[in-house]
């Protein structure tokens, strides 16, 4: 099968105010010192679990409460402070028309993704969404892509992972997939350099004029 895989924060939807407020919620119960905004915006994509650790300093119990306390806010109010960007609801819809086989991987939970897609009216389009399982066990970009892969059997000789943040490149390399940075999300610009993608796109449009060019549309 060939097939689209999309990364969802940064790349689909605009998630910051719910995330952000998220961890804001989520340090402000725990007592913990709220990191300056810079540091708040590298929250944008990775797992919890990595980023609290690494940003706040936690240690692994303090990291289980963190990430519970963000999916109390989250899960009730979170999930729905984000918008599509401008394009990318016309973009899927284009996709599916031309009978493109998509895919979500992102390195949300399975239990947020499916609801968020849901609610921003893209859910059908998509073969499977695929996240994070809430244990963890399934957490980083490389093995949710190879879930993605393995579960249904994807060519990745001509498949594509499309995402904003080097996490997504890495994942795509690690199985071979061709891939596209998208520089209109959450990512920096030498980060995403150095991971090495296939073609970087400024914006939606560029995804979109890509896309077509490889045929997908």
């Amino acid at each position: 099968m060939n097939a689209l895989l999309f990364d969802l924060d940064g790349t689909l939807s605009d998630s910051a105010p719910g995330i952000i407020k998220s961890v804001h919620y989520a340090l402000e119960a725990l007592g913990a010192p709220i990191p300056s905004e810079d540091v708040l915006q590298k929250f944008l994509g990775p797992p919890l679990w990595e980023s609290f650790p690494k940003y706040c300093n936690f240690d692994e119990s303090t990291t289980i409460e963190a990430v519970r306390l963000y999916r109390e806010y989250y899960a009730n109010h979170g999930i729905y402070e984000q918008e599509l960007y401008d394009g990318i609801s016309d973009l899927i819809i284009a996709l599916s028309n031309a009978e493109a086989s998509l895919f979500v991987a992102t390195a949300k939970p399975d239990m947020y993704a499916g609801k968020i897609l849901e609610h921003m009216n893209l859910h059908h389009h998509f073969i499977d969404i695929c996240g994070a399982t809430a244990d963890s066990s399934r957490a980083d970009k490389t093995s949710i892509i190879g879930h993605v892969i393995t579960k249904h059997g994807i060519d990745v000789e001509h498949s594509w992972m499309i995402g904003d943040k080097e996490h997504d490149i890495h994942g795509a390399n690690a199985h071979n997939l061709r891939s596209i940075a998208c520089l209109y999300g959450y990512g920096a610009l030498q980060d995403i350099t150095d991971s090495k993608p296939t073609h970087i796109c400024a914006s939606v449009q560029d995804v979109r004029n890509l896309l077509e060019t490889l045929g997908f549309l």
